[in-house]
């Protein structure tokens, strides 16, 4: 089974639900979800060392582990941790695959082509189910 990060801004509920909707509908066709704010928690409260490193550690290695990266690359820009997870999975040549959730701003041009020059980002998940299922 093909293990697939789920990265995104985790800033308000209305992005967690997205991302949630996204694991949900890869889980049903068969693919193996890590979600970061589900499976490795937010941090909430006082941000203290042990915190943040123990939700950075769980999620590096769930990114290390994965076959495909999905990430959300909605926002006024592309999400910093957003970014540097993709950039980490490029480095690591993972599948990557953009969801721009129908965003009606245009997606920083480095981001673009990380994402085989635009040819892997798609507006929706219906789109996204259509491009796994064609692998």
């Amino acid at each position: 089974m093909k293990k697939v990060y789920i990265a995104g801004p985790l800033f308000d509920d209305h992005e967690r639900e997205y991302l949630e909707k996204i694991a949900t509908t890869l889980e049903k066709i068969g693919y193996q979800t890590f979600l970061p704010h589900r499976d490795a928690g937010l941090v909430e409260g006082e941000f203290t060392h042990s915190k943040k490193t123990e939700i950075f550690d769980i999620d590096i290695e769930a990114l290390n582990e994965a076959d495909i990266l999905v990430a959300l690359l909605t926002g006024r820009d592309v999400d910093s941790g957003t970014a540097a997870e993709v950039g980490i999975a490029y480095a690591q040549s993972k599948t990557l695959i953009g969801v721009n959730a129908n965003n009606i701003k245009i997606i920083n041009n480095f981001v673009w082509g990380l994402f085989d020059y635009g040819n892997r980002i798609v507006n929706n998940i219906d789109e996204l189910e259509d491009v796994l299922n064609e692998k």
